[in-house]
């Protein structure tokens, strides 16, 4: 392999990453917190700023030491590993404040991805900046954004919406909240579940676009599209392993008839102008104006007869 990089087309990307690399590690690393994305498969996904900040770090929070270690080796950074999860972070918080306080350097990164979503951290960056210590995030992997990149849904407006809860009855009130969200919506989900929530989405969503993003970056990467029904089947059928995000597409267009608008225009007309009515109409169906107008002029005539 070290023949290749001592030219040709790699040689210049080789050269400058190890520049900006040497650069960032020269710098000092302020106080401050530090939420640094890790990759969530791949580990040829971090950001050469995510190295040069574990690497000057004075401490690294993470929520397994095990697991992080695996990523600190296999980059030679012998950080200071320390366990920050949702069943120690009560205690911990204050000694991270602490730490700050002190004019510390402290990295907190999650298992994989961007801390914080669906990770440990939120009350700690709260208590940090209520304190005026600075919190910077840097940017790189992440689940939920892989996957509505590759999935081919909308991606003008979504709302990452997590884990459902596990139990049926309450994973369908949840979706019947989310029901008229006019966005994708993105999910976490654990793969012995993923057959019985596909199919609670089916049922309670209805008939929409949907994907299955799997082991995203990993050797075994896969996203399967369909419906939510046609997911259910399959995830039922191959019992799918590895880690899950489930999206679903906005609500499909309603279809709005002539007898629908006159509904709505009915108990307007007597008591408002037709152009009037038919603007709030309108809006409220999300249809053209014009269209209103005209079923407007004739209940009107319908009227005068």
């Amino acid at each position: 392999m070290a023949e290749p990089l001592a030219g040709g087309p790699v040689a210049g990307p080789v050269r400058r990453a190890a520049d900006e690399l040497t650069t960032l590690l020269a710098q000092t690393l302020p106080a401050g917190l530090y939420l640094v994305a890790t990759p969530i498969g791949n580990l040829g996904d971090i950001t050469l700023r995510a190295l040069a900040t574990l690497a000057r770090a004075h401490v690294l929070y993470c929520e397994d030491t095990r697991h992080s270690g695996t990523l600190l080796a296999h980059y030679g950074i012998a950080g200071r590993l320390r366990p920050y999860h949702e069943h120690n972070a009560q205690r911990e918080r204050p000694r991270v404040l602490g730490e700050l306080a002190a004019g510390k350097a402290v990295a907190l990164i999650s298992d994989a991805g961007t801390p914080l979503i669906s990770d440990p951290g939120y009350k700690l960056v709260r208590e940090a900046v209520a304190a005026g210590h600075r919190v910077v995030a840097l940017p790189g992997p992440s689940a939920p954004l892989a996957a509505l990149a590759s999935a081919g849904l909308p991606t003008d407006t979504f709302l990452f919406a997590g884990f459902l809860p596990p139990k049926s009855v309450a994973r369908r009130t949840r979706l019947a909240q989310l029901r008229t969200v006019p966005a994708t919506l993105v999910l976490f989900e654990a793969p012995s579940r993923l057959a019985d929530t596909l199919t609670d989405i089916a049922e309670v969503l209805g008939p929409r676009e949907a994907a299955v993003a799997r082991e995203l970056t990993k050797l075994y990467e896969e996203i399967r599209r369909g419906t939510p029904e046609e997911l259910a089947g399959w995830a039922a059928e191959a019992n799918p392993k590895g880690e899950m995000v489930v999206l679903v597409g906005p609500p499909l267009p309603a279809t709005v008839t002539d007898a629908d608008i006159a509904a709505k225009l009915t108990p307007m007309l007597p008591v408002m102008s037709l152009s009037d009515a038919a603007r709030a109409v309108a809006e409220e169906l999300g249809v053209p104006k014009a269209r209103v107008y005209q079923v407007g002029v004739t209940l009107k005539r319908q009227a005068a007869t």
